[in-house]
This record gives structure tokens, C-alpha cells and sequence, in this order.
């Protein structure tokens, strides 16, 4: 997923767990909070038609901030090169980075299931890539799964990490490692093109995946492949009847600057907060009124 680009007006703010799944300590949001979410919980999810939130997070204080906020899922995605990294779109990302930023977030967290990216150039050659790195997420960041793009064409890389006991969370729809290829526009539009999404839904499925991510997908076909599988479907700019929904922290946060695409709305506006944080401190150092006695030792 790429951080966005048309601004939102800011929504009002939720602080905590609350409604019915509060009271239910099966729920994935503001459930029991004693352990770690597992595949297991979102499979069961599923099975109660509950719907559930999933964020990025690319920084331990970050996601602490997160899973103290209830979120049962959080994603270290490649949109890090986008929004952390400074780089135009996710393809430069490296398994070190994501290694490192995984680790951080694990060990920010106490009960989210952290879901690693496999970035671009790490599972492309074929199965066996895809396992060597997908174990170093879980080996050295301790991720609880990872996430790769493709359905048919990853196929044999999801048989191979699942069998491995290794969870996989497919990414289909507009995939943005393959930006270059596709651009960045709503996919599976034509008649063609949706079957070819419905064929990579259940292919995933079929080979272990544990959930689908349907990123920029028309919200009727997204309604389809979410009636047509048992596993979860999260939802990013693919309508209300997903299973999940997920944001780039960034863009629901109101940090990201520029234009957001119409399926992000903004929670917060951080980057108006920072901005006015940072002038305000420096106002006080230009004008004498940063530190005073009672920030200095003597």
C-alpha cells in the first residue's frame, strides 16, 4: 500500500475501545487483551461476522500507541518508503529496512498481530526467496506474519511459506510493486479483469493464505470475493463489505501532505499539530522563554 495523495476534512476522533465489542473479550477490537492476536482470532472473526481494523506502523512508540488503542492488526508495509523513507514509491524498499522497522514495532507491542511486507526483489525469484526472507522477518523481528502481493502468480511462494508454518496475508487489486507496470489506478473494472481478481482471491486462499487485502477495487466486485471465501478480506479503498478496513497510519492521522485519494478519511490532523508544536518551541528559544529556571539544573 502507498501512503495517499484529495484532502479530507478531519473526522472526529474514537480514543478507545467501545460498543458491543468491548464487553466481548473474543473481539478483535477491545477483546481480552492478555496475549497476542493470532491467525486463529481472525479466522473466527470471520466466522462471527465481526469486522475489525488494521493500521500501519513503522516505529516502536508508534505502535505502542496503537495497541494501547485496541488495533488487533498492525502492517510494517513497504509504504514506508513512501512515508518514513523519503523514497517515491515502495519499490525501493529493502529487506533491511523492513526488517528493522518490523522489530521495532514488535517491540512496541503487546497484543497486535504485527504482519511484516515482503518488499519488492524478495520473493519475485520463486519459493525459495520468498521462505529465506520471510523467515528472517520471524526469526529477527518476530513478526507473527507476512504479507506479499499477487495471487496466481505468488502462488507457489504462499504454498511454500505456509507450509513452512509461516502465515501469509496475500495483497491483490492495485499492488503497488508493480506500480510501473499498472499505475496507480482502481483495478478490476473490466469483466476480464474481475474474474481474473475473483481467480486470485480463491488461488490465495486455496494455497493457505490467511487473508486477502483488496486494495482500489469497485466496492460491488470487492462484496463478491469477500461472500465468495472463508478467509478475511481487508479492505483499502475497496468499499464497506470487506471483512477489515486498513489505512496508512499517515494518511488517517493527517500527517501525510498533499492530495489523499477519496477512500482515506483523516482522524486527526498531526501535521498542523507538529507544525504548531515546532513554532512554538522555537519561538520560545528565539525569544528567551525556552528554558526557564525550572527546565535547568544548578
Amino acid at each position: 500500500m502507498t501512503p495517499a495523495q484529495s484532502v479530507q476534512p478531519a473526522q472526529p476522533e474514537t480514543s478507545a475501545p467501545s460498543g458491543p465489542s468491548a464487553q466481548n473479550p473474543r473481539s478483535l477490537y477491545g477483546g481480552a487483551q492478555n496475549r497476542r492476536i493470532t491467525v486463529r482470532d481472525l479466522a473466527a472473526a470471520k466466522e462471527r461476522g465481526e469486522k475489525w481494523p488494521m493500521l500501519t506502523a513503522y516505529d516502536a512508540m508508534t505502535a505502542s500507541v496503537f495497541d494501547d488503542a485496541g488495533i488487533p492488526v498492525l502492517l510494517v508495509g513497504d509504504s514506508m518508503g513512501n512515508c518514513h523513507l523519503g523514497y517515491e514509491t515502495t519499490v525501493p524498499v529493502t529487506m533491511d529496512e523492513i526488517a528493522i522497522l518490523s522489530a521495532a514495532v514488535v517491540r512496541g507491542t503487546r497484543r497486535a498481530l504485527v504482519v511484516g511486507d515482503l518488499p519488492f526483489g524478495s520473493y519475485q525469484e520463486g519459493p525459495e526467496q520468498a521462505l529465506r526472507n520471510a523467515t528472517r522477518l520471524v526469526k529477527e523481528a518476530g513478526v507473527g506474519a507476512v504479507k506479499l502481493e499477487g495471487g496466481e502468480r505468488s502462488l507457489r511462494q504462499t504454498e511454500l511459506l505456509v507450509s513452512a508454518g509461516i502465515p501469509v496475508m496475500s495483497h491483490l487489486g492495485l499492488t503497488p510493486q508493480s506500480v510501473n507496470a499498472m499505475g496507480y489506478r482502481v483495478q478490476g473494472r473490466s469483466d476480464e479483469d474481475a474474474h481474473r481478481l475473483v481467480r486470485d482471491a480463491k488461488a490465495a486462499q486455496d494455497a493457505g493464505a490467511f487473508a486477502v487485502v483488496l486494495e482500489l477495487v469497485p466496492a460491488e466486485l470487492a462484496a463478491e470475493v469477500t461472500r465468495s471465501l472463508h478467509i478475511p478480506t481487508v479492505g483499502i479503498g475497496a468499499g464497506p463489505d470487506t471483512d477489515a478496513q486498513v489505512l496508512v497510519w499517515t494518511d488517517m492521522a493527517g500527517l501525510t501532505p498533499g492530495r489523499l485519494p477519496r477512500f482515506v478519511k483523516q482522524y486527526a490532523q498531526l501535521r498542523e499539530t507538529l507544525g504548531g508544536a515546532a513554532k512554538a518551541f522555537a519561538e520560545d528559544v528565539t525569544g528567551g522563554g525556552f528554558p526557564q529556571p525550572e527546565h535547568s539544573f544548578s
